[in-house]
């Protein structure tokens, strides 16, 4: 197994690097030329929700063996007693492939990085239950590029999605509350799931949160239609955070073109638009705070498929262009993935992995004292 692991890490490390040195010393046009599909859109079956009966179309779920969201850090305990809250987390893009649009279902590397995904970004809300689905995601280069291939093959990603959050919900107790959270394209296709699902529906009343990160939430194009309000207190319920971290200097010109590139959810594009940054040490939008807010960040150790957490390391502060700044690069040892512009996207949750657990137990038992009264 930690060979296996040494692996899988092996190759995201690879793959993460030549992203990175794309990225970084080729033109756009040749960054497109590496990641963008070289291939017709393969028109693919849509699947039935009941194919996420199986418990194989999923990283994460209750009763599964081996499941990588239970995991926590070495000195974080897990609570005696879990809250009664349902968790849906859809991870980010692992697919960075050329060879087709979408990542098939059976890709051995893919499910190996979504696993340890999950295991880092969805194990902060592991103190209730955590639904983490198996997508046919679409490739990065999906987000590199306006050609028609890229919204088909976001058309199906998001189609599988859909598909899981159905079986999610026939597996929720009477009443039973739940949350959203997602990252990247895990958040891109959540935003979407929201106006589909949650907005007018009796789920909105159900939710305790919606953790929308690594993805920006037009104010205007987005947040009307994804039927909850932006958070606007720590203690606040039923409401969405979102963030893009950058340290400084920031050069954030390709996030907003990638950003340029998509229409809102009210099909309008969402070009120079606002977008919503929650600081995730304070729990509200519009708010800046110093390291010592910061209960703790997560430092990987990949040999030994765990790390530790450093607290009181990494400030943070949403800045008027909306990105959530973390001042200079931490002098902490996070492994060679940020991404070039000072772009902390891969450290998104993990940045502010311990404050991201308090929030999400803060906003639930929020939740729950409001059933209360």
């Amino acid at each position: 197994m930690a060979r296996k692991f040494l692996y899988v890490i092996a190759g995201l490390t690879v793959a993460v690097l030549a992203l990175m040195l794309a990225l970084w010393f080729w033109s756009e046009d040749l960054t497109e030329m590496a990641f963008v599909p070289n291939v017709s859109f393969a028109e693919q079956q849509a699947l039935p929700p009941e194919s996420w009966n199986n418990p194989a179309m999923w990283v994460a779920r209750p009763g599964l063996k081996d499941d990588p969201s239970s995991w926590l850090p070495p000195g974080i305990e897990a609570p005696k007693t879990k809250l009664p809250v349902a968790v849906f987390f859809v991870h980010p893009t692992s697919y960075i492939a050329r060879d087709a649009w979408n990542a098939a279902l059976d890709d051995t590397v893919s499910r190996d990085r979504a696993n340890l995904f999950v295991q880092g970004m969805a194990s902060p809300f592991n103190e209730g239950e955590v639904w983490a689905p198996r997508y046919r995601q679409a490739a990065v280069g999906t987000f590199l590029t306006a050609k028609p291939e890229a919204a088909q093959a976001i058309d199906l990603a998001y189609a599988d999605v859909r598909a899981s959050f159905e079986i999610f919900t026939r597996n929720l107790r009477p009443d039973q509350p739940i949350a959203l959270a997602g990252h990247s394209q895990g958040a891109f296709l959540l935003r979407r799931l929201m106006r589909d699902r949650i907005a007018g529906t009796p789920l909105a009343q159900r939710l305790v949160g919606a953790w929308v990160i690594g993805w920006p939430v037009s104010l205007e194009h987005d947040l009307p239609k994804m039927g909850v309000p932006a958070c606007e207190r720590a203690d606040e319920p039923g409401c969405i955070v979102s963030w893009l971290s950058v340290a400084d200097p920031a050069d954030t010109a390709m996030l907003l073109k990638a950003y340029a590139r998509r229409t809102g959810l009210d099909a309008k594009s969402v070009a120079g638009s606002a977008f919503l940054c929650t600081n995730p040490l304070t729990g509200v939008p519009s708010a800046a705070a110093g390291a010592e807010a910061n209960l703790g960040t997560l430092v990987p150790d990949f040999k030994a498929r765990s790390g530790t957490m450093a607290a009181q390391v990494v400030p943070a502060t949403c800045s008027p262009d909306h990105f959530l700044h973390i001042g200079p690069p931490p002098k902490l040892d996070l492994g060679a993935y940020v991404l070039p512009g000072n772009n902390y996207h891969l450290y998104d949750v993990t940045l502010f992995w311990a404050n991201l657990r308090a929030d999400f137990e803060r906003r639930t038992q929020a939740w729950l004292a409001k059933q209360q009264k």
